[in-house]
């Protein structure tokens, strides 16, 4: 019986070795899970940043092409501007030419051609956006009008545009030239 002893004890050293490697093994990988655990957070944590960025950087691309393309618009809109604005003088002498024919009686076949060349200006300027715009009797705007003399006057309301030295244009929604113009001021006072 001593060696069926010995092999019952063998058999439980066994099984006790073999319970005790089993709570070791399960211990460690217990340990092994909450490490991989940790891990996994910490990677979806990095995915969710890298996805934010991602969005952030695909809103801020969509936000440069906008700006972009609205850019590129108002420069085609625009690009004429500057032609436009050197060609304001010439129109200003025509208008002139014609304010002294109707005073020489004599010129009556000259002014008409000057009348014709005036409306052919005038007519490329809207064809390009830029069209005058009436001051005379107007509030005296001072992003649209430039004040180059006051006049006491009882005829019109306080700061009102009474007389117009040079017409004012603008392309599109944008102010070309601002008009010269004369402001009153009221006689009370």
């Amino acid at each position: 019986m001593s060696v069926e002893n010995n092999v019952n004890e063998d058999e439980s050293e066994i099984r006790e070795s073999e319970t005790s490697n089993a709570e070791g093994s399960e211990g460690a990988r217990e340990g092994e899970c909450g490490e991989l655990e940790g891990l996994l957070s910490e990677k979806e944590e990095e995915l969710k940043q890298a996805q934010d960025r991602v969005l952030r950087l695909a809103a801020e691309l969509d936000n440069t092409r906008k700006r972009l393309e609205r850019e590129k618009s108002e420069s085609i809109c625009y690009a004429n501007e500057s032609i436009l604005r050197e060609l304001l003088p010439v129109i200003d002498n025509l208008e002139r030419a014609i304010d002294h024919g109707e005073k020489d009686s004599g010129c009556g076949g000259l002014l008409e051609g000057i009348r014709m060349t005036l409306k052919s200006f005038l007519d490329v300027l809207a064809k390009f956006g830029a069209n005058r715009f009436e001051s005379v009797g107007e509030p005296f705007d001072p992003t649209r009008h430039e004040a180059v003399t006051q006049e006491q006057t009882s005829e019109y309301p306080d700061m009102t545009i009474t007389r117009e030295f040079q017409k004012g244009y603008m392309i599109r929604d944008r102010l070309l030239r601002p008009a010269m113009v004369g402001v009153a001021r009221s006689s009370k006072g």
